[in-house]
């Protein structure tokens, strides 16, 4: 039986971890941060958890990580530390689905080879649901014979997997993937606000929005929760500023101005500074309604 380990065991990761495990995969450890939901998860899975990550290294042929920020992936992985990944990576495989800088991925590529392990990008494409039911789109980025070694437990996570190429290019696509659907998201919370300050039936123009030109999947997931205020998070507003955040800075290297990325992500950072960072995306329509907190 595989052993898995899992670093980063909030929502996503611990639906990844129980449906590994509904899979036949022995699930070895669990780490993260907050160590309430480590022990929570560790308790429902009957394994370990791990003070540390090199405790999950320790115990599992391959470690799934997945973590908030590139501050983080980097501490998970800080060549030099005892209690990081690194300290038992030795034949040890890593599947990495972070949304971080692609260099970040390049760079974590090269340290795991150095101590003998080897290492994946699976960027995801989906959400929580998707996460527990084994339906993710995955996105992967590294070397040919990697991801072929990692295709069964990709396989178990995902409905859609796509090979992009070498490490952090799935992370490019990744980036640009969330850019656009923040986009998305901005323009239908300003449709939507705009609509209401004209006094128009919401219900009926998100029905007249879903047969016209102004379809999205965004649409279909996040506008009635605009309308209602429902922002139980699935993807949260911090994670949709940090994500825009990666894209203009990949714009930048390339000598490319993004006039409407850049205003989604300056929307989106404001409505972290206000307290709103825990929301759901949906919750940027919290700026354009009129009579909302923003």
């Amino acid at each position: 039986m595989i052993q898995v380990g899992f670093v980063g065991v909030g929502r996503m990761g611990a639906n990844m971890a129980r449906r590994l495990h509904d899979r036949g995969y022995r699930i070895t450890a669990v780490q993260d941060r907050d160590l309430l939901v480590a022990e929570a998860l560790a308790h429902e899975l009957g394994c370990e958890a791990a003070p540390v990550p090199a405790r999950v290294s320790e115990l599992s042929e391959i470690i799934v990580t997945v973590v908030s920020d590139d501050a983080a992936m980097q501490e998970i992985f800080a060549p030099q530390s005892p209690s990081g990944l690194l300290a038992f990576a030795n034949d040890k495989l890593f599947i990495n689905c972070a949304t971080i800088t692609p260099s970040v991925h390049v760079e974590v590529e090269a340290l795991v080879e150095r101590h003998g392990g080897a290492c994946l990008e699976a960027c995801m494409a989906s959400s929580i649901t998707q996460a527990r039911q084994g339906t993710l789109y995955l996105m992967c980025g590294g070397k040919p014979d990697v991801f072929a070694r990692a295709n069964p437990v990709l396989q178990a996570l995902g409905s859609t997997i796509r090979y992009i190429g070498g490490a952090g290019e799935a992370a490019k696509v990744k980036a640009l993937v969330n850019m656009v659907m923040n986009c998305n998201t901005a323009a239908l919370a300003e449709g939507l606000g705009l609509g209401a300050a004209l006094g128009l039936d919401l219900a009926a123009l998100r029905e007249v929005f879903g047969q016209t030109g102004a379809a999205s999947r965004v649409l279909e997931t996040d506008g009635e929760d605009m309308q209602t205020r429902a922002h139980e998070c699935y993807f949260s507003v911090a994670h949709a500023a940090k994500d825009s955040g990666i894209a203009l800075g990949l714009a930048k290297s390339t000598g490319l101005t993004l006039p409407l990325a850049q205003a989604t992500y300056e929307q989106y950072v404001k409505l972290v500074a206000s307290g709103g960072g825990h929301l759901d995306k949906s919750g940027i329509a919290e700026l354009t309604f009129k009579g909302r907190q923003a």
